[in-house]
């Protein structure tokens, strides 16, 4: 990791060396040269596809390496959109302007990436363009080939995503060639964007079942080679497409993330601000496996809002938000109640139904119906509220109101609902609470099975007000 231009031809030449980070004598690290071999290598062992993938170990540590400045960059128009009814050109650049206030003055949500394939999508990278913004900056995505590069040189973008498929079942059996003939052709494709000062960010696709020693790096370092011939960075992006990647300490290559990134950086010589990690949910674990691609020294992580994508989905984007503000012990600017404004834009705008318990933005995210969790809201919201949700989501903590609410939860809802705050927020003796809890019963004494409804409970109390002659509000 930390020589430079090193030649070296015997793997027992390797020299000894002061660890400037750590002062202890280290070994310099190999060389990986290309194996070009004749059979793909597709761990069978790992991945026998007539059984679940095994995860095995060899309690190989890396040690942590948190970039100082790490970053969000967001898929939701490209990887997000290739799962659902493509967006009108009209939401995307809505929710450009959204990315950009979520995002803050320093630019967090850094990146947006884009197709370029149709004409809506080419008007919506011209129109987001327009607004100006320093962040997100807008890139597209292009597979490696001519004519998808012909699109990128017409509409003037600074950086591009390249699909480079890293593993053998791509190379082998979807592409029909050999390790040496893809590399090639993947360089002649990164050498043209660098060509016309295009940075080429390369995504290495299904890394997690790609032979990382005997392509992945090698691969890389040619890569890297290119980057200081022609002064422009060459990013990467490593794409765990399966969703196979495990953040568990110890765990072997091609599956461990921290093997992966640490492979990356002291092997492939990629610096970590060069250095991207973009997960799917196949196996649950898109954001550990993101969280991990930080804490070992990959500056950036793929997104896509609410986790909308291919099969499973991506790594969604406000979780990764609320994970950099864990890591780093500040939002460092970023307006998170734009999480929920996107979340309504969503629901009422596009039509896309968020499940109801999705964390952050679901609709029961925070709402509670067990009573004696209400008496604890009810008593002080900290003890059942993960955090000040009114003040950081503008989602004011709620109960919803069924058979097992009690009169702390019914007390808690007339309290949310009005905005009833120190003395105004009334008790669980209030005659109003005491009068809803009898009418709850007789609903479900009668049969009922359902949750009542915010409606229901506002037309019943507004008819209390005027029977008890009490003004709530």
């Amino acid at each position: 990791m930390f020589i430079k231009n090193m030649e070296m031809t015997n793997m027992d030449e390797r020299k000894v060396f002061i660890n400037p980070h750590n002062n202890l004598l280290q070994l310099e690290e190999p060389i990986y040269p290309l194996v070009d071999t004749t059979k793909p290598n597709t761990f069978r062992n790992l991945f026998p596809y007539d059984e679940i993938p095994k995860i095995a170990f060899n309690d190989r540590i890396v040690p942590h390496n948190l970039p100082e400045e790490i970053f969000i960059t967001d898929t939701t128009f490209r990887d997000g959109q290739q799962s659902r009814a493509p967006y009108t050109t009209e939401q995307i650049v809505t929710m450009y302007d959204y990315f950009h206030r979520l995002g803050g003055p320093k630019g967090i949500i850094r990146q947006c990436e884009f197709f370029l394939y149709s004409k809506k999508d080419r008007d919506a990278v011209y129109k987001c363009m327009e607004r100006g913004y320093e962040f997100p900056e807008v890139t597209s995505w292009i597979r490696a080939n001519k004519k998808d590069f012909e699109l990128v040189k017409d509409i003037g973008i600074k950086e591009t995503g390249i699909l480079v498929s890293c593993s053998d079942y791509h190379i082998f059996y979807k592409m029909k060639m050999t390790r040496r003939e893809v590399m090639n052709h993947y360089l002649s494709v990164v050498r043209d964007c660098l060509e016309i000062g295009v940075s080429p960010r390369c995504h290495l696709e299904d890394i997690t079942r790609s032979d990382i020693h005997g392509f992945v790096i090698p691969f890389c370092r040619e890569l890297m080679k290119l980057s200081k011939e022609y002064k422009i960075p060459v990013k990467i992006r490593a794409c765990d497409t399966m969703g196979y990647g495990v953040n568990f300490s110890g765990a072997v290559i091609p599956r461990s993330v921290q093997g992966i990134i640490y492979g990356l950086i002291a092997h492939g010589e990629v610096p970590s601000k060069w250095l991207e990690w973009h997960g799917h949910n196949d196996f649950y674990k898109a954001v550990s496996n993101s969280t991990t691609a930080w804490l070992y020294g990959a500056a950036a992580v793929n997104c896509s809002l609410f986790g909308i994508g291919e099969r499973t989905g991506n790594t969604p984007l406000e979780a990764m938000v609320m994970e950099y503000a864990q890591l780093k012990g500040t939002l460092d600017g970023m307006d998170t109640t734009v999480i929920t404004e996107l979340a309504e834009y969503y629901e009422k705008e596009i039509g896309y139904h968020i499940p109801s318990r999705t964390p952050f933005v679901g609709a029961s995210f925070n709402i509670t119906r067990a009573g004696i969790h209400a008496d604890g809201l009810l008593k002080n919201e900290e003890i059942y509220n993960i955090f000040d949700t009114d003040k950081i989501l503008n989602r004011p903590v709620r109960v919803a109101i069924s058979n097992t609410s009690g009169l702390a939860g019914i007390a808690h809802w007339i309290n949310g609902y009005y905005k009833l705050k120190d003395k105004a927020a009334i008790g669980k003796d209030h005659p109003i609470t005491l009068k809803v809890k009898e009418w709850v019963d007789s609903e479900y004494d009668n049969g009922r099975i359902t949750v009542i409804t915010d409606a229901e409970l506002d037309s019943l109390v507004i008819k209390l007000q005027e029977e008890l002659n009490i003004a709530l509000v």
